[in-house]
């Protein structure tokens, strides 16, 4: 039987996420959402739609009162206001109206722009995410936050809106190359790190498991890491507050990404940038050195990255002025008291950045010596 989570705002039920090893239960759980009365869009990219679209439409056809399939190329360069343009122009030629439903299917570039497109056409129309990749399970599925890249700089355009439902077949992660596999996993360790020790010593007890991709291990993994997700948007669903822990790694991570021009994936980027973070956690003296190479170096087994080259790191520091985390121009950063306990923290400088970024680069002049 299917596991399920249900995430709450002001005390109310406002969805369920749904665990499952397979799409059977979908058809049912949009039964639930009425989709006997509704126009279905399933929106996903070139990748997922060879893989599952055609699945997914042939369940739900006869289970709603039309189902469509709209698909464009994949990758981060995609995730723009030119695609969304596309997306609005194929809604209105197929004359979809407020009352029809949008299907997220792929990972978080298909779930935050389907997310954005849903929160504005027609003022707002209903939407399910389908998340079929590690990085989109862990995090971006859940919580409400869609958008957009705007000229480069990351999720710069963007709205809160919550989903109908979260359908998470576990399973299809199998499918996913290990590049990006791991890319996700950087989320599930960030959890971890900022609010429950007891997960990110069950990570690391479960490595290899996890690393093989057994099953029941990578369920009971996602249920756990959507679980404290859960916890934290519950208290602070825009933002304002607690939230922001959730950027634990993303402000010198997203500053990378842009460097790299996206050659590296958003969760490399992410476990570059928690690196970074909690060598400023240790030079603000909140860790000890000895947990901030602990920290750094349970990365490794996972296939992450723990330094970087081909960046210039004045270049870096300069692109996190450009954070969308910024408060009256001082970035929030996330900081680590200890394992399991994060900090919004408002005084770290350029230097403490600078000296980050330092210490996670390396040039091909390091490599010769």
């Amino acid at each position: 039987m299917a596991q399920r989570l249900t995430i709450n705002f002001a005390k109310k039920p406002c969805y369920d996420i749904v665990f499952a090893q397979d799409f059977l239960g979908l058809p049912l759980e949009l039964e639930t959402l009425q989709a006997t009365e509704r126009r279905i869009c399933i929106i996903t990219d070139s990748n997922v739609e060879k893989l599952y679209a055609h699945e997914i439409l042939n369940k739900i056809k006869d289970k709603c009162k039309k189902a469509e399939v709209f698909s464009f190329p994949a990758g981060e360069a995609n995730k723009t206001l030119d695609t969304v343009r596309e997306i609005y122009a194929f809604l209105i030629k197929e004359n979809f109206d407020r009352k029809d439903l949008l299907i997220a299917l792929g990972g978080g570039v298909v779930g935050d722009l389907t997310g954005f497109v849903a929160a504005t056409y027609l003022r707002g129309v209903d939407f399910v995410q389908i998340p079929t990749t590690l990085l989109a399970q862990a995090d971006s599925s859940i919580g409400g936050k869609t958008g957009m890249d705007f000229d480069g700089y990351k999720n710069m355009v963007g709205a809160f809106y919550m989903p109908k439902l979260v359908y998470m077949n576990v399973s299809v992660l199998k499918t996913l190359e290990d590049r990006q596999f791991f890319s996700g996993f950087a989320e599930i360790m960030k959890h971890g790190l900022i609010k429950d020790h007891i997960f990110y010593v069950w990570l690391l007890e479960n490595m290899y498991e996890i690393c093989d991709r057994e099953p029941a291990v990578l369920e009971e993994m996602v249920v756990k890491s959507s679980t404290i997700k859960k916890l934290v948007v519950e208290k602070d669903p825009t933002e304002k507050g607690e939230r922001a822990l959730l950027n634990f790694g993303h402000t010198i991570g997203h500053a990378i990404e842009k460097a790299k021009n996206f050659e590296l994936y958003h969760g490399e980027c992410v476990a570059l940038g928690c690196v970074a973070a909690a060598y400023i956690s240790w030079k603000h003296e909140l860790l000890t050195m000895e947990e901030y190479y602990e920290i750094r170096d349970m990365f490794v087994p996972f296939n992450l990255p723990i330094s970087v080259d081909g960046i210039s790191p004045k270049e870096v520091l300069e692109l996190t002025k450009s954070d969308k985390k910024m408060d009256a121009g001082q970035i929030k950063f996330i900081l680590l008291k200890k394992v399991g306990k994060a900090v919004i923290d408002t005084s770290v400088t350029d230097d403490d950045i600078l000296n980050a970024i330092k210490e996670i680069y390396y040039s091909e002049e390091d490599m010769t010596r």
